[in-house]
C-alpha cells in the first residue's frame, strides 16, 4: 500500500523544483542585466583606471597566448586530418584551403578560443573577485569611497572583451597555419594552392562574422565571470561553487550566443 508514495512525492515536488530553477534563473539574468547597466554607466574614458586596465590586458591576454597558440595549431591540423579521406575520395584538394578558412573564421576559431578563454581567464576572474568578496575587500573599497564596479569590474570587462577579439584573430592565423602544414604533409597540397583556394572563394564578411562572434563571446564571459565573482557567498567553499557556476553558465551562454548569432549574421 505504501509503495506508490515515492513516485507521487516526486511528482508533487517536481513543480516546486521547476519553480525554484526558474526563479534562480530569473535572478541570475536580472543580476547580470543590472551589472551590465552599472558597467555602461561607468564607461567614461576619463574615469577608467588605465593602470588596472593594462595590467588586466597583460594578465588575461598576453599570458593566454601560449595555450591559445598550441591549441589552435593542433586543431587546425586535426581539421585537415578528419577531412583528408573525403578530400581524396572526391579529389577536392582545390577546396581544402577554402573549407579550412571558412570553418575557422566563421565557427571553429571564435568558439574554440571562447571556450579556452572561459576556462582560463573567466574562471580565474571569478575566483579573484569571489575571494575579494568573501574576505570583505570589496566592502573595504566602498568604505574608502572607491567604487568597486569602476575600479575592479570595468577594467576587467574591457580587457576580457578586447583580448577575446585579439586572441581570436591570433588563433585563426595559427589554426590556418597548422591546417596548411598538415595539408601539405598529408595530402601533398601546395601551400600556394591552399591559400589561392581560400582567397578565391572566401568573402570578407566571413572574417567579420568570426570577429562579431568573438566580441559577443567576450561580453558573455566577462559579464558572467564578474557577476558570479561579486555574488560569491560562503567563504572558500563558496568561491569554488561560484567558479563552477561561472564556467558552466559562460559556456552555455557562448553556445546560445553562437546559435542565434549564426542565424542573424548569415
Amino acid at each position: 500500500m505504501g509503495a506508490p508514495a515515492a513516485p507521487v512525492g516526486v511528482l508533487l515536488a517536481l513543480p516546486q523544483r521547476v519553480g525554484a530553477f526558474l526563479l534562480a534563473l530569473a535572478t541570475q539574468i536580472g543580476g547580470v542585466t543590472i551589472l551590465l547597466g552599472q558597467i555602461l554607466r561607468r564607461l567614461n574614458p576619463a574615469r577608467i583606471d588605465r593602470h588596472e586596465l593594462f595590467r588586466n590586458l597583460n594578465r588575461m591576454g598576453v599570458r593566454s597566448v601560449p595555450i591559445i597558440s598550441a591549441t589552435a595549431a593542433f586543431t587546425g591540423g586535426i581539421m585537415v586530418v578528419q577531412a583528408a579521406p573525403f578530400v581524396e575520395q572526391f579529389n577536392a584538394k582545390g577546396f581544402i584551403g577554402w573549407a579550412a578558412t571558412f570553418t575557422t573564421f566563421r565557427e571553429l576559431g571564435p568558439l574554440l578560443i571562447g571556450l579556452i578563454f572561459n576556462g582560463r581567464v573567466g574562471a580565474n576572474n571569478t575566483a579573484e573577485l569571489g575571494t575579494m568578496q568573501v574576505t570583505d575587500q570589496v566592502d573595504a573599497l566602498r568604505a574608502l569611497a572607491i567604487d568597486p564596479i569602476a575600479y575592479l569590474v570595468v577594467p576587467r570587462v574591457l580587457a576580457m572583451i578586447s583580448m577575446m577579439v585579439v586572441l581570436t584573430i591570433l588563433g585563426d592565423a595559427i589554426a590556418l597555419g597548422g591546417a596548411m602544414l598538415t595539408a601539405d604533409l598529408l595530402l601533398d597540397v601546395d601551400p600556394r594552392i591552399f591559400w589561392a583556394s581560400a582567397i578565391e572563394r572566401l568573402e570578407t564578411w566571413d572574417f567579420f562574422v568570426g570577429l562579431i562572434k568573438s566580441l559577443l563571446f567576450g561580453v558573455m564571459i566577462a559579464l558572467m565571470s564578474c557577476y558570479y565573482g561579486l555574488a560569491t557567498r560562503g567563504g572558500a567553499p563558496g568561491v569554488g561553487r561560484a567558479v563552477n557556476a561561472s564556467v558552466v553558465a559562460s559556456a552555455a551562454g557562448v553556445f546560445i550566443a553562437d546559435y542565434f548569432s549564426t542565424f542573424v549574421l548569415d
